[in-house]
């Protein structure tokens, strides 16, 4: 693998990691296991039938989990856990090199993203379940789950395409980071006062 084709993997399979990390997970792993395409030997333990099928199962639950409001940040709060380090780990694997500095160095930016990704979700998310209706939420879960699937065939079939387009993400998510912020202190601040006045 050259060095744009690792970095657009490392950080396609990192950015992904923070929207659907058992999705990621399953499709890679199946695609490998079929040799659609070829992965360092450092993640050909996502080909094993039972990561696929760990990760399937999950999948499932998370697809579900994900469409229904209210439970879709209460996974999100659990998988603050398991997403970043996951995509750091997927990022380390991708670049798969022997230098401790650059393993490092890819785990802590690979960490980074997925983090980036999973809080601008999960922000979005907990806004989002503030509307009474519940056709946005899944609508926006969906689109998270086309994101995932285009995002991941661009990383892997057009490197240097998807790296633009994870630039133009990344500087998004840069700007919305803080105004979901600000609108999350804003609902908990009216809950707050809801509940000082019963």
């Amino acid at each position: 693998m050259d060095a744009i084709t690792s970095f657009a993997l490392a950080s396609g399979l990192s950015w992904a990691s923070g929207l659907r990390l058992y999705l990621t997970v399953f499709i890679v792993g199946l695609l490998s296991k079929y040799g659609h395409i070829n992965l360092p030997e450092s993640l050909h333990i996502l080909s094993n039938p039972v990561v696929i099928g760990v990760a399937g199962i999950f999948a499932v639950i998370e697809f579900l989990a994900d469409k229904i409001p209210y439970v879709d940040s209460a996974w999100d709060s659990i998988q603050t856990f398991i997403r970043v380090p996951a995509g750091a780990l997927l990022a380390m694997g991708a670049i798969n090199s022997s230098n401790p500095i650059i393993a490092s160095i890819t785990a802590l930016l690979g960490g980074s993203l997925t983090g980036m990704t999973h809080a601008t979700k999960a922000g979005s998310r907990a806004i989002i379940n503030t509307s009474p209706e519940p056709v946005s939420n899944i609508t926006t879960s969906f689109g998270e789950e086309g994101l995932v699937l285009g995002g991941g065939w661009l990383a892997l079939m057009h490197p240097m395409v998807f790296i633009g387009v994870l630039i133009f993400f990344v500087l998004v998510m840069l700007w919305l980071l803080p105004k979901l912020w600000r609108g999350i202190q804003s609902i908990l601040g009216n809950i707050g006062n809801v509940s000082r006045t019963h």
